[in-house]
């Protein structure tokens, strides 16, 4: 399909053509799911521990006579019934890795690129570059290319300090080489603005 390149003016500079495999592909929305579950699930740390009454300090000595007092009859002030104790049944550390096939993986970048294009939530640009480290340059590249405001994904062939050092600090911006992307960092941006040599970049994640 084709669609339309502009560059860092905002101005139409010709069409380019995309692969109907990667970005007219039907959305499949359980991979999608799938993805950013496995995406999310992966991220956690799973360090999360609490102690149970064996690993408080303290409570070596029973705390007061066993009758006579009208309290309870306790043995130890790391029960869990008594503040500083240890706790019941609490959080232990344990891994949430998860897994998915490289075929689902991939049909659910597919499914996202395709979904953002169809909403016509894609901007593609021709690549340029910054002589200098300037945040201001780098707005009024996206003024000029109708987006602001909206949180953006910026896709790049590679790494490009320049334009990367420009950009963090715009609000609702990220900015990344496009083999690095996943489906949630598609899906969690309503805007993406992709570099027309990043397209190589993309098509050869799926090649390989």
């Amino acid at each position: 399909m084709l669609v339309e390149l502009y560059n860092r003016e905002g101005i139409q500079v010709g069409d380019i053509e995309l692969r109907d495999d990667i970005f007219g592909v039907e959305p499949n929305e359980h991979a999608m799911h799938q993805s950013v579950i496995v995406y999310l699930a992966n991220g956690r740390q799973g360090t999360h521990k609490t102690k149970v009454r064996d690993e408080v300090s303290g409570g070596g000595k029973k705390p007061w006579r066993q009758k006579g007092r009208g309290t309870a009859r306790a043995g130890s002030t790391r029960s869990p019934l008594w503040v500083g104790g240890g706790t019941i049944h609490g959080p232990k550390p344990h891994k949430y890795t998860l897994k998915i096939t490289k075929q689902l993986k991939r049909l659910a970048r597919k499914s996202a690129l395709s979904l953002r294009l169809s909403e016509q939530n894609i901007v593609f640009v021709e690549d340029f570059n910054l002589n200098e480290i300037k945040t201001k340059y780098f707005a009024e590249f996206l003024k000029n290319v109708k987006i602001s405001g909206e949180k953006t994904l910026v896709l790049m062939p590679d790494y490009n300090q320049n334009l990367y050092l420009s950009a963090r600090n715009i609000n609702n911006l990220s900015i990344l080489p496009a083999d690095k992307i996943s489906t949630y960092d598609i899906l969690s941006h309503k805007k993406l603005v992709i570099f027309k040599s990043a397209l190589d970049t993309i098509y050869n994640t799926f090649n390989n």
